[in-house]
């Protein structure tokens, strides 16, 4: 976004958000609301705005076991459970694992005990030679895939413990052991969604993913907290889904 595009979004002058941006002038608390919204700011990022200017924070930041996230701990539980027979997750601004359903242990077969010990970091079970690596059937394309999205949070937060992350993550293997490649039989959804390709005793589940978050948080807990639900990306994986839960 230009300079002028943000002074016309946020109804300012571009000389003042000039002013504001080398320091010759001190942004009101309003203001610097207004820029962090039209900027797309994380709020744990817009409170420490606020510090950094003087203000003090406006978002609370309360465990998701708090009274006050009650409604939005149900919500969560009603969209994970009405996903089933699907695989569906609740995870939190690291990746840890907050909630899923039903679906989701039955993928997890031969996954190293010491990974689903909590915390459970959602990245670490994907990529690790003892999580779902080597059932991963489209594995380079898949850990591609998840440290570009690991990079992106990164990149607006600059949180060293996602740092750290990234680091062990691109030290394990770079191929899962018996990693295979799609067959030239199977759908074609590249240049449309990445799959997640996981092999079982009975044969390779497709899935694609979509990622839901709350929509006008007011939380930080609640803004950084995100729904990943994976949809059956041929008939064969939904029959056979519907047919285990059943």
């Amino acid at each position: 976004m230009s300079q002028l595009e943000l002074a016309c979004e946020a109804e300012i002058s571009t000389r003042h958000l000039s002013f504001v941006e080398t320091g010759r002038s001190r942004p009101s608390r309003e203001m610097l609301l207004r820029l962090a919204e039209r900027l797309e700011v994380p709020l744990r990022e817009r409170n420490l705005l606020l510090l950094a200017a003087g203000y003090a924070p406006l978002f609370p930041e309360r465990a998701l076991a708090d009274p006050a996230l009650e409604a939005a701990r149900k919500a969560v539980d009603l969209v994970l459970a009405g996903h089933q027979p699907y695989p569906a997750l609740a995870i939190d601004r690291r990746w840890t694992l907050v909630a899923s359903n039903n679906a989701v242990p039955r993928l997890l077969a031969g996954v190293d005990p010491a990974l689903l010990t909590p915390p459970v970091n959602v990245l670490r079970l994907s990529l690790h030679p003892a999580g779902l690596a080597p059932r991963i059937a489209n594995f380079t394309e898949w850990r591609a895939h998840l440290l570009a999205r690991l990079r992106r949070d990164i990149d607006i937060s600059a949180d060293p413990v996602l740092i750290a992350l990234l680091d062990e993550l691109r030290s394990y293997p770079s191929a899962g052991s018996g990693a295979s490649t799609a067959s030239a039989g199977e759908p074609e959804l590249a240049g449309v969604v990445v799959p997640f390709r996981l092999t079982t005793e009975g044969g390779i589940l497709s899935f694609f993913s979509t990622t839901t978050i709350f929509g006008t948080p007011l939380d930080v807990t609640l803004s950084e907290l995100a729904l990943e639900s994976f949809f059956p990306a041929d008939a064969e994986t939904a029959e056979r889904l519907l047919r285990g839960a059943g």
